[in-house]
């Protein structure tokens, strides 16, 4: 499988997940640049972290319209697959290519920490390694992370299986205390109808190695080659 990571003015986690997609492929992963056009024959493509033009407007208002976003979309019509991390998961939404919307943070702060994450999919490209009714710890660091959707949208992510990952506690119990940015039913990741398309707002790319003192993001990219 071929990789590809896009990259805007202002993504600051391409590099990461660049190393990362590199170690588990043993191959170039490709630089896509925003005003390009040619995809370069990737199978997969990664929409990395940061800050899109500086989040002016809203976080991805902007990134979305970037002549690689039409070949982006052309791609996922296709079948092709499309994962979004954080700035990426904003930019997927506000594209049209994900449902609903990342709003500011609950409590107005930016946030940068370890949260748990439980895979309620676990059947998806992106879940497949993970088991079920167990925490995995993943860092965060957003200050638009709030997940929300008009009630008939959620009821749709939810009926579908859309649903890839919950917030939690470290027991896997699924609670108030463990969401850290008021996401609508603990959503911290999606995906679209065709089970294409991804999002998460955690970082699994920042904890693929044990020198970060933390593997449990490895199992998102097992799953992706498995």
């Amino acid at each position: 499988m071929k990789f590809g990571v896009v990259i805007f003015p202002g993504s600051n986690c391409d590099r990461d997940l660049i190393e990362t997609l590199n170690a588990i492929s043993n191959q170039k992963v490709e630089e896509l640049w925003h005003k390009d056009t040619d995809l370069k024959g990737v199978d997969f493509i990664f929409l990395p972290g940061g800050f899109s033009y500086g989040d002016y407007l809203r976080s991805g208002a902007i990134a979305k319209l970037s002549p690689i976003m039409q070949s982006v979309k052309e791609h996922a019509e296709k079948g092709g697959y499309v994962m979004g991390v954080c700035n990426g998961f904003q930019i997927l939404c506000e594209s049209g290519l994900l449902p609903g919307a990342l709003l500011r943070n609950k409590k107005q702060q930016f946030l940068c920490e370890n949260v748990f994450l439980m895979a309620d999919n676990t059947s998806l490209k992106t879940t497949n390694k993970f088991s079920k009714n167990k925490a995995y710890k993943i860092p965060i660091a957003h200050g638009e992370g709030n997940f929300y959707a008009d009630e008939q949208t959620l009821n749709t992510i939810e009926k579908n299986g859309q649903v890839m990952f919950r917030y939690c506690n470290e027991n896997a119990e699924i609670t108030a205390e463990s969401n850290p940015n008021g996401s609508l039913n603990n959503i911290a990741g999606i995906c679209n109808e065709g089970k294409n398309v991804f999002g998460m707002m955690p970082h699994p790319e920042r904890c693929y190695v044990d020198y970060l003192l933390n593997e449990d993001g490895k199992f998102v990219f097992d799953s992706i080659t498995a």
